[in-house]
Formats: structure tokens, sequence, C-alpha cells
């Protein structure tokens, strides 16, 4: 989408929310130790490092894990307003470059009972953060986003291609 050659590597890097952090601060420092472990790509390699997490006022919503677990969060969002917040690092050789983060507001439509444990049920929320896929069939719980569409997704554009541009214009 983007114009970018990539490849995909998933980091051995243990996810740790630390004790104490504000939450809207964990995915930034995640996705930077993200980031970071990967050094033993080389110092030419750019590392791209992203987390996602889903806000109910200070509960971080993880991924579920039970179509129980997700059908518990899905209510607990069910008409409501939450954010998700995505944080971003850069790294090469395993040194942070540059990291930031962005924050999207997401209003759940008031949706029935039968509708949600129909998505729950579907596969579907099992590694999503808070449960849905705006990109998926979780799109019919979204009734509007405030900020970044694709921040929802797990990647926010413009902060990256921000992050970005100054190396691809000397690649």
């Amino acid at each position: 989408m983007l114009g970018v050659d990539f490849m995909v590597a998933v980091p051995d890097y243990e996810e740790i929310n630390p004790p104490g952090m504000e939450p809207e601060r964990v995915p930034e420092h995640l996705a930077r130790g993200k980031a970071a472990s990967m050094a033993d790509l080389g110092e030419d390699t750019l590392v791209l490092g992203s987390d996602t997490v889903v806000l109910l006022g200070d509960r971080i919503l993880g991924k579920p894990g039970s179509s129980e677990g997700a059908l518990e969060m899905l209510s607990a969002l069910n008409g409501r307003t939450h954010r998700v917040v995505t944080g971003v690092a850069l790294a090469r050789g395993g040194t942070v470059i540059d990291s930031g983060s962005a924050l999207s507001e997401v209003t759940f439509a008031r949706s029935s009972p039968q509708m949600l444990r129909d998505y729950a049920g579907s596969g579907e929320p099992m590694d999503k953060a808070g449960a849905y896929a705006i990109q998926g069939q979780g799109a019919r719980l979204v009734e509007k986003v405030n900020g970044c569409f694709y921040n929802v997704m797990g990647l926010p554009i413009q902060l990256t291609l921000r992050m970005l541009s100054p190396y691809l214009q000397q690649e």
C-alpha cells in the first residue's frame, strides 16, 4: 500500500506492560523493544516495530483467550467510545532511531447481544486487541472513528510514513 518493499520477521521479545506506566505509553514502549530486539538483521536493515492496545478507560483490553473472553470484551465496548493507541518505532542495528504513537477514538454502535455472540464465536476476534477487527466483520460494530482508521487496524500510516521518509529518500 505504501510502495515500500518489506519482509515480516517476528521478534524474540517478551511483551510485558511495565508496572505503573500510563496505558497510553505502553504501545510505544513495546514497539521500541520489538524494533531494538531485531539487531541480528544487521546495521543496514531498517526495522519497524509496532504494538497496538485498546483502552477502555485505563483498562488495557488485550487479545481474548476464548470466545467467552471475546464476548466479555465486546459487551464492555458495546455502545461506548474507547481509545486505540499504536506505538511505532524505527531501529537500525538494535538502536531505536525514532518512535511515536497515534491515538484514535472508536465508538461502537449499540449491538444486540446475539450479534455480539455471533461475532465472538466467528473466530475473528481471537488474535485482535479488544476482540475486534475493524477491517473485517468487526466493522459492523463500529459507529465512528475519530482519528486514523489505519491506526485502529494496527499501523498508523501517516506516522509511519513520516518516520520512514528520511530513509526512503536516501535509498
